[in-house]
């Protein structure tokens, strides 16, 4: 259906989503420092759904100037925990401490799309959802987190909501391909406008 089409990610997940949709591309990861870019945002008070954004949009705009004429989408996903951003865990530790975060709360899970050409923006959207995890006593977590081999915890932030991480919420509402880090219908729609 649509081809010649960059993702500037390097996430699996997201160029499934695509590719299911028969949106079809080619990966060239962006390779943004996005540590760097997330504390220079926090240090001037953005909100994790504008941090959302501008990811998405640095990302897509970085491989689209080196790409002149193609289309390149660039997407970030943050979690939103009543104005605090949550950032994907560097390792096991973190990923419990961040569980234990959660732990019993609502929150946001926000993903932001950018679609940009000769490296500039021409389009982008946000999407939220709203999960709200069940109680858990930490070895609960614990035990959790063991059956999450290392690939899909650091992917997937701490939790895979079409596998095992299902389990931990009480109440989802919202796309699940939003959940998983691209907002499918909105992009499709843009495409398809746009041919």
């Amino acid at each position: 259906m649509l081809n010649n089409i960059i993702l500037a990610s390097k996430s699996k997940v997201r160029k499934d989503i695509l590719e299911k949709n028969n949106i079809f591309c080619n990966v060239e990861p962006s390779n943004v420092d996005e540590d760097m870019v997330k504390q220079s945002l926090l240090n001037e008070k953005a909100s994790p759904e504008i941090i959302s954004k501008n990811l998405a949009e640095l990302k897509a705009n970085k491989v689209s100037s080196k790409n002149h004429e193609k289309i390149v989408l660039g997407a970030d996903s943050v979690i939103d925990l009543r104005g605090e951003l949550i950032s994907k865990p560097q390792n096991r530790a973190e990923a419990l401490l961040i569980l234990k975060k959660l732990n019993g709360k609502e929150h946001h899970l926000i993903s932001s799309v950018c679609v940009s050409k000769n490296g500039s923006m021409i389009w982008n959207y946000t999407d939220k959802a709203r999960l709200k995890m069940k109680d858990f006593t930490e070895n609960e977590l614990e035990i959790y987190l063991a059956k999450i081999p290392d690939s899909i915890l650091y992917a997937y932030n701490v939790y895979q909501i079409e596998g095992e991480g299902r389990t931990l919420f009480s109440e989802i509402i919202g796309d699940e391909n939003t959940i998983m880090g691209l907002p499918i219908k909105k992009i499709k729609e843009y495409l398809e406008e746009t041919r």
